[in-house]
């Protein structure tokens, strides 16, 4: 899979993901001539429970080779205020999370399923997370926008489905 696509994961790893009915959505901001092409991410619980294991699903469709030396820049936010702004490499994210994809990259599909625990004291918040990820030529890559409320997450808790 690609950095940036390991990147994603990771991004949706930090936090959960968003999905509008059950507290989690991401929009793929990129255009067809991105070399990330994001086909769906898919997480296990749906909606995304502090204190629990997350698995997240990324399907993408690579369609240039990605070098070392891909970035993605991080912008987390609770409502306006900035929690986290960080550029990543994406190669060294994937080594450091063990994904089953490493740098080069080269084209094709990939699909790459990864499980990390959230940590309980996540605040009963909703986040945005803003991924943005440059090539090595600092060129478009991929784009991401991912919503995560995880006020929906702890009422997830107290329903049960029987």
């Amino acid at each position: 899979m690609s950095r940036l696509t390991t990147l994603l994961l990771f991004c949706a790893l930090l936090l959960g993901a968003y999905a509008a009915t059950s507290g989690w959505e991401y929009v793929d901001c990129g255009d067809p001539s991105y070399p990330v092409q994001l086909d769906s991410i898919e997480i296990s619980p749906d909606p995304p429970l502090p204190g629990h294991d997350l698995t997240v699903t990324v399907k993408a469709l690579v369609t240039d080779v990605i070098e070392e030396g891909a970035t993605a820049d991080v912008t987390v936010k609770l409502g306006r205020i900035k929690l986290l702004q960080k550029k990543f490499d994406v190669c060294q994210e994937a080594r450091n999370a063990n994904a089953t994809v490493s740098c080069p990259v080269e084209p094709g599909p990939y699909e790459i399923v990864q499980t990390v625990a959230l940590p309980k004291e996540i605040p009963k918040a909703k986040f945005m997370v803003l991924v943005r990820g440059l090539t090595v030529d600092e060129k478009d890559l991929v784009c991401l926008d991912i919503k995560i409320d995880f006020m929906k997450s702890i009422s997830a808790l107290f329903t049960s489905p029987f």
